[in-house]
């Protein structure tokens, strides 16, 4: 079984194209494209959307988010983003949470839609893995966006996350954050 994870869906949203600068040309275009997209995703595998699974008029046509829901292979974890709604949340998900702290391939992580500066682990080396913020920042060394727009529109490993890590800024608020902490750990240098 493998992990998988993403963020900023946005299935049915068409302003989020423009938004984005998703190169879709439709709102169908775009769901197909994702869901063409997420096949990766074995039926046992665990797929984690970090938020903002669907959003617009579109989401609310009654059977819209079932239909896209149940089109997305492996068992469907959902971290509650800004834009899951009531019907969203009532899916048939594994969990719904508001943040959720898991180990993957030993790592240790926290997800929450929302980027964070410091999180529960995070001096021993654990990841935040986050959506929310689109294709304006990709994040830092221990806290990396997973969203769709910054993965060309697919979910990513725990490898692949980790692999983009490595080349991503330190937290320069690292000090502010943990008090007492002189240098910046290891795993974030």
């Amino acid at each position: 079984m493998t992990k998988w994870y993403s963020a900023d869906l946005h299935f049915y949203h068409a302003n989020i194209i423009a938004h984005c600068h998703r190169p879709f040309q439709t709102v169908e275009a775009m769901n197909e494209a994702l869901i063409d997209n997420f096949s990766c995703v074995g039926p046992k595998d665990e797929l984690w959307i970090i938020g903002d699974f669907a959003f617009g008029p579109g989401a609310r046509v009654p059977g819209a988010v079932e239909a896209m829901f149940e089109r997305l292979p492996g068992i469907k974890h959902l971290v509650v983003g800004n834009h899951d709604h009531a019907q969203v949340k009532s899916l048939p998900w594994a969990s719904v949470s508001n943040l959720a702290e898991i180990r993957d391939d030993g790592q240790h992580l926290t997800l929450c839609h929302y980027p964070m500066i410091t999180f529960n682990h995070a001096r021993t080396g654990a990841m935040q893995l986050f959506g929310h913020v689109h294709n304006d920042w990709f994040g830092t060394r221990n806290s990396v966006n997973v969203g769709v727009d910054v993965w060309n529109y697919r979910p990513v490993r725990i490898d692949e996350i980790r692999a983009r890590a490595r080349d991503l800024p330190v937290n320069r608020h690292w000090a502010d954050v943990e008090h007492g902490a002189e240098h910046v750990p290891e795993h974030m240098a």
